[in-house]
């Protein structure tokens, strides 16, 4: 049996913040003034997002979970210093728990431009903030395979991420509202099943072929097989609030891709569930959280969350020392003693009745632990 390079599954890793207004802890137009002011100390890893009032930043390509870690940690601080110094404040969680999609601006560009014209009120909107995650693989047949594999975990490291359950200065009754205000865009959601990599391929090429997309990065799946580089890209999860919740969500990943690829050398594989069934375990974790019940498709039951993210953990449990991340991986038993990004902002709420404490306590957890 042939061992297994490790090394290959390096990681990239893209957050999404806010802008907030100290004054008023509304979300705010920075003019562009971070990413600018940020280029000129790290280059290329921020730039500028549709909503003028978020700040996109993406890590260089990390070998391991450690990498990841010190590029995240110094990306968060030096956005959040640059704020500072420019009389802003900076937040992490999927949604603004009170700002107004309608008062807020739209970045002038090219692209951005065409997807409003495009979607209109879906794309102004838009007004959420997502955690994305890349695995390197070997290739992008692997890359295909284990798309198809890891699509049923895509529920249970995602109700570890809600960190949205206010949206306009309501409580929506969701863990993650984020997830429900991007649905209105299309090609979005849990992604088919794909035969073989030309089978994806051949769907990209109808797509653009009909006028339906003018480029693969239209397919705003949550995972993808990525249209230019040699990596899955997970993109289900809302950003979560701290550091170590970010790297924890990154480990999980990397450690179901290894696992479903040690399988693979083994002639092994994880059952295939479709689209719709998958589909109904992601609405649970939005909707509960950790706090729910999943279906097991298996057995043909609910299931406890937190019993199935124990599991998840102990089906991963023989790749995380190779990969370095039993640390990271393990940080998710802390979220669920701790709770959820979704659930503190909760109880901050629930101690308070107000949303700008909430708002408050989301700015203060964005250094935690750094």
């Amino acid at each position: 049996m042939a061992d297994i390079n490790y090394s290959t599954f390096t990681l990239g890793i893209e957050e999404e913040y806010m802008v907030i207004d100290p004054e008023t802890r509304e979300l705010k137009s920075h003019e562009q003034k971070i990413v600018t002011e940020g280029q000129k100390m790290i280059r290329d890893k921020v730039k500028a997002e549709m909503h003028q009032a978020v700040v996109e930043v993406g890590t260089d390509i990390c070998r391991d979970i450690n990498e990841a870690y010190k590029d995240v940690s110094t990306l968060r601080k030096t956005i959040a210093q640059i704020a500072d110094d420019l009389g802003f404040h900076i937040g992490a969680a999927g949604t603004h728990p009170f700002s107004h999609w309608e008062s807020q601006l739209i970045t002038e560009h090219i692209r951005y431009n065409e997807i409003v014209n495009e979607l209109q009120e879906a794309a102004r909107s838009n007004l959420i903030f997502g955690l994305h995650v890349h695995v390197g693989m070997e290739s992008r047949e692997m890359a295909n395979h284990i798309a198809n594999s890891t699509r049923y975990f895509l529920p249970h490291i995602y109700a570890l991420s809600t960190n949205s359950p206010f949206w306009e200065g309501r409580h929506t009754g969701y863990k993650s509202y984020r997830t429900k205000v991007f649905d209105k865009f299309p090609r979005t959601g849990i992604p088919e099943y794909f035969e073989s990599i030309e089978d994806y391929d051949r769907f990209i090429k109808l797509l653009v072929k009909t006028n339906c997309i003018d480029n693969a990065k239209k397919i705003w799946w949550d995972l993808r097989v990525h249209p230019f580089f040699n990596t899955v890209e997970f993109r289900i999860c809302d950003v979560p609030m701290t550091v170590d919740e970010t790297i924890c969500i990154a480990a999980l990943f990397q450690a179901v891709c290894a696992k479903i690829y040690k399988l693979r050398t083994r002639n092994m594989n994880y059952i295939q569930y479709s689209r719709a069934l998958i589909n109904e375990n992601k609405w649970r974790a939005s909707r509960y959280g950790i706090d729910g019940h999943l279906i097991d498709f298996g057995k043909e039951e609910e299931v406890n969350t937190r019993a199935l993210i124990y599991e998840l953990l102990d089906f991963v449990d023989d790749v995380v020392d190779p990969l370095n991340s039993r640390q990271a991986t393990h940080f998710a038993k802390k979220i669920l003693e701790t709770g959820t990004g979704a659930d503190r902002q909760l109880h901050v709420y629930q101690e308070t009745g107000s949303l700008v404490k909430v708002m408050d306590y989301i700015h203060s957890q964005f250094l935690s632990g750094l």
